[in-house]
């Protein structure tokens, strides 16, 4: 079989997909793994199918913002390596590291998954600042759900850093046994239409071939914090309806591989 665009749009129309799998179904295996940085103070590494995504959990002590005296802060920054892809280059981020960057942080912030409250040390003076650093190793398709969900694994492992009382100095090589003060688990799926239907986690022949895509990110509970649509074809407000119940049905089935995972 040839594999180009026409090839693909035309399998969709039947139903079918080039690797055989359903339309719904993700690439297996499903792997996802904590603690694989000791410098970081929470970290992951998703793998869905051949692509492999890293993040890592950094906190810090910084003045808050002016117009959140009393909160801390988030940051998420996403770099695609050119060893994880041909297409990548070297220096300053391309637009799919910022459209990455900005998509998980925006289904992050919108659900308000960190008390901002709770990171707050001394009002107008010091706050921790959750800084979240996204790094694929290989791009075989579908970064977002990898991205969505190496980000919330890492939030999730993550132990704060241990503080010295008396002079307020770090030590970066202890950490505490204190969590992060997570109050929701948002988590970002992507769903893909090319030629009228719908698909979940594309291989990279897939993603350079869809006609429009809508990442939904949502908590545990089903309640969507963002949406993001992307891809050049209008979608109707019954596409969009199927998209987003499709997207939270595999934010169920991803939430039970991660919890599966965690018990290992």
């Amino acid at each position: 079989m040839i594999i180009n665009k026409e090839t693909i749009v035309e399998l969709a129309g039947k139903d079918q997909r080039i690797d055989g799998r359903k339309l719904t179904e993700y690439r297996q295996p499903i792997k996802i793994e904590t603690n694989i940085s000791w410098t970081a103070e929470g970290s992951a590494r998703v793998q869905i199918g051949e692509t492999v995504v890293m993040a890592g959990v950094k906190l810090s002590l910084e003045k808050p913002y002016n117009d959140t005296p009393d909160q801390g802060g988030i940051m998420i920054n996403a770099e695609l390596l050119p060893l994880s892809s041909p297409e990548y280059e070297p220096g300053p981020p391309q637009i799919k590291a910022i459209e990455l960057a900005r998509v998980t942080d925006r289904g992050i912030r919108e659900a308000k998954a960190i008390d901002m409250k709770k990171l707050c040390v001394l009002p107008g003076e010091k706050a921790w600042f959750v800084i979240i650093d996204i790094v694929t190793i290989n791009d075989a398709g579908n970064l977002f759900d990898a991205a969505n969900l190496a980000a919330l694994t890492a939030l999730k492992a993550a132990r704060f850093p241990v503080v010295d009382p008396k002079t307020g100095a770090i030590d970066y090589k202890k950490k505490t046994e204190e969590p992060l003060p997570l109050l929701k688990e948002p988590l970002g799926v992507t769903v893909y239409k090319i030629n009228g239907k719908l698909l979940v986690d594309p291989n990279i022949e897939e993603e350079h071939s869809y006609d429009a895509r809508l990442t939904v990110a949502a908590d545990e509970k089903g309640t969507i914090s963002a949406m993001q649509k992307g891809g050049t074809q209008p979608l109707t407000v019954e596409e969009i309806s199927q998209m987003v119940e499709l997207a939270l049905e595999k934010a169920d089935f991803l939430r039970k591989q991660l919890d599966e995972s965690l018990k290992k």
